[in-house]
């Protein structure tokens, strides 16, 4: 076991990060490392992991953040790994989308107990699930998930970097409704200074390509004095 699976490790602390990450790589882990909250999304988004260890006080990104915006477009095994022991913290975490949490200090064979128990179960999670990266939309509109593509009445959208991940995120997440100021912060990765406006203008452009009516929508709806959400109707 472990010898093809990917881990990112999550944590600021050097000494921490080199015991941990020389544990997993001998015990047969591919270990990539992320000494601050803003590297490990980064790194996160650059490849494809199997796992996700996060520590919760970290630099530029706080782990609850982290998690946050992992959970938004993954259904990968997070696991919390904190010093802190506060039961507001454990349960913050597990709400935010973790899947467990292990306090510091920890015996290394737990830690790796815990990541197989995981990573069986995502695997399990991974052979059901029936969405085959691809669903397709009544009104004409198929996303391609892994390869990150839409098309439109089979042709494909000639989207923009950010309106496509705009779509993407809220179409994986149905029916959630996101404020401006919470899609600007995942999307551009910075505190909301006239975020607003930006998400409305590229929101505007999408809708444009994805031939949406505002006041008839079919994918991408307002909700009033929010933000908004992806209504679209899967093809079962």
């Amino acid at each position: 076991m472990g010898v093809s699976e990917r881990i990112l490790l999550v944590e600021d602390d050097r000494e921490i990060a080199r015991i941990v990450c020389d544990f997993l790589r001998k015990a047969g882990y591919f270990v990539t490392w992320s000494s601050t909250g803003k590297e490990g999304w980064e790194d996160f988004r650059q490849e494809a992991y199997d796992l996700v260890l996060v520590d919760l006080m970290l630099p530029e990104m706080d782990g609850f953040t982290l998690c946050k915006s992992i959970r938004l477009e993954s259904d990968v095994p997070i696991l919390i790994i904190s010093a802190r022991h506060e039961q507001e913290s454990l349960v913050q975490g597990l709400d935010i989308g973790a899947d467990d949490y292990v306090t510091k200090p920890f015996r290394l064979e737990e830690l790796h107990a815990r990541i197989c128990s995981h990573l069986r179960r995502y695997r399990r999670y991974l052979g059901k699930d029936k969405q085959g990266h691809q669903t397709s939309y009544f009104h004409g509109l198929k996303l391609d998930f892994s390869k990150e593509a839409a098309y439109l009445d089979n042709e494909p959208l000639l989207l923009t970097a950010k309106e496509k991940d705009l779509l993407l995120l809220l179409a994986k997440n149905p029916f959630k409704t996101f404020a401006k100021s919470e899609l600007y912060q995942h999307i551009w990765q910075q505190d909301d200074q006239n975020g607003n406006n930006t998400v409305t203008v590229h929101i505007k452009g999408l809708r444009t390509k994805l031939k949406d009516e505002m006041r008839s929508a079919k994918y991408i709806q307002t909700v009033w004095g929010v933000g908004y959400r992806f209504i679209g109707e899967p093809i079962l």
